[in-house]
């Protein structure tokens, strides 16, 4: 890819919230906001309105870059500070940004209830805040893999690739339900009561997981990063390896959003691979960079 300079323009934001819709907007949006700040590349940490809410988004790395920007996406319950280490790793050879989307960090609460429609608007305008609208890298952990893996299917234009970091599977609702019985009790009933109510959106971004089928983004590069260590199992005796067994298939099952996929085990890491196996993390992010 040839080096560019991303110039100076009028930021427009886009923004729209589809309560009850299970698929993505239009890939281009009518307007509903427009942030009066220049466009050129920023290092530091800004607020940009998207759809009427404000949005905390901090951006680091080289203001010439030769291959697309990288977007972080946390995983839920944090924000943009718990990658803080890994974006900084990540800057000092690609240009790289991270946000705290609705409910999380410094951004605005939710009305109510999100589907992965309505994160999905909200990602759209943080990329066409930090890099113009063109194709970025996703690189997302956890809950932010699960929003990523859902949204490039619908924004083949705006995705160049993705690393999913121990990405939550995309049947994680129903795999539990059918691991751990509804009559469990002790700590087995109360992981499954209280990983489903966060699945229905009991969560601080009251996301609501919406299970379904993965599908293809295309031949866009995609790096799977699973857990090596074996945390569920040692955590929950009676289920825990079942629970290993369903989230190791959840891993396989989102190689299905490309053509150029690959899975490959992060050996000593729990589920927080970008810091327990940053090099493992960063390696998937070079490569996919390179590719992209």
């Amino acid at each position: 890819m040839n080096r560019k300079r991303i110039g100076t323009s009028a930021v427009a934001l886009a923004g729209c919230v589809m309560a009850g819709a299970l698929v993505g907007c239009d890939d281009s949006p009518e307007l509903d906001a427009i942030d009066q700040i220049e466009a050129e590349l920023f290092t530091g940490t800004r607020t940009f309105t998207i759809g009427g809410d404000t949005v905390n988004v901090s951006c680091s790395g080289s203001f010439v870059t030769d291959g697309p920007t990288v977007v972080l996406l946390h995983g839920g319950g944090d924000d943009l500070t718990a990658m803080a280490d890994f974006q900084e790793a990540i800057s000092a050879d690609a240009r790289v940004c991270s946000y705290d989307r609705l409910g999380a960090g410094a951004s605005d609460q939710p009305e109510g209830l999100q589907d992965f429609a309505a994160v999905g608007e909200t990602l759209d305008g943080v990329i066409e805040a930090v890099a113009g609208g063109e194709p970025v890298v996703l690189v997302g952990h956890s809950m932010g893999g699960l929003i990523a893996g859902r949204y490039a299917p619908d924004h083949t234009d705006k995705v160049a690739g993705l690393v999913l970091l121990d990405a939550t599977p995309p049947t994680g609702a129903g795999d539990l339900e059918e691991r751990i019985p509804e009559d469990a009790d002790g700590a087995a009933g109360e992981l499954r009561a209280g990983t489903l109510a966060f699945y229905a959106g009991e969560n601080p971004e009251q996301l609501v997981f919406a299970d379904g089928e993965v599908r293809s983004a295309g031949d866009v590069p995609v790096r799977v990063i699973q857990h090596g260590v074996q945390y569920l199992a040692e955590a929950e005796p009676d289920y825990g390896q079942g629970l290993e067994e369903d989230w190791t298939a959840g891993q396989n099952a989102w190689l299905g959003l490309s053509s150029d996929s690959r899975l490959d085990t992060a050996e000593d890491s729990g589920h927080y691979i970008y810091l327990e196996a940053p090099d493992v993390a960063l390696e998937a992010v070079a490569d996919v960079l390179a590719r992209a």
